[in-house]
């Protein structure tokens, strides 16, 4: 399995009073969306099922991509990494899943996929955290990460 982990591009500040899911991006933001949305378009295997949080920003982010995506509530800023991990299916499904997120919470799902216990990872705005799991030792691996000023670079 494929596990692909991209943190919603730069939002606009919160209000104190504010509905923190109605923050949507900046217009830098748009731009590190749109820059990692399409690189993601070129690098993603087809059959890729793509997993949004309902916040704004993540469904702003995720529409860069320009494929089906679903709107899945266990990834709202209220979750879990245990409901996402479970949400994503890790590591029963053979099919490759990305989730448009939030930290702390993938920093949380990447640490927990990886070492075993909830740690406070950081994964920079439209960053991608990609892990896989392959091989008959069981144990998964970082296959990239990288932060949208690079994702340019890569071609």
């Amino acid at each position: 399995m494929e596990l692909i982990l991209w943190r919603h591009a730069e939002a606009e500040p919160g209000e104190p009073d504010g509905d923190d899911n109605a923050r949507a991006l900046t217009s830098r933001g748009k731009r590190h969306a749109a820059r990692v949305g399409a690189w993601l378009e070129r690098t993603l295997p087809d059959d890729c099922r793509i997993l949004t949080s309902p916040a704004k920003r993540c469904v702003q982010t995720v529409k860069a991509l320009g494929r089906r995506y679903e709107v899945v509530e266990a990834l709202g800023t209220d979750s879990s990494a245990e409901a996402i991990i479970q949400a994503a299916g890790w590591p029963g499904t053979r099919q490759p899943v990305l989730v448009v997120g939030h930290q702390p919470l993938l920093g949380e799902v990447a640490s927990s996929v990886l070492s075993g216990r909830k740690q406070d990872w950081r994964i920079r705005k439209a960053g991608v955290f990609w892990i896989e799991h392959k091989g008959s030792d069981g144990l998964p691996y970082i296959r990239l990460v990288v932060g949208p000023d690079l994702i340019g670079k890569l071609r």
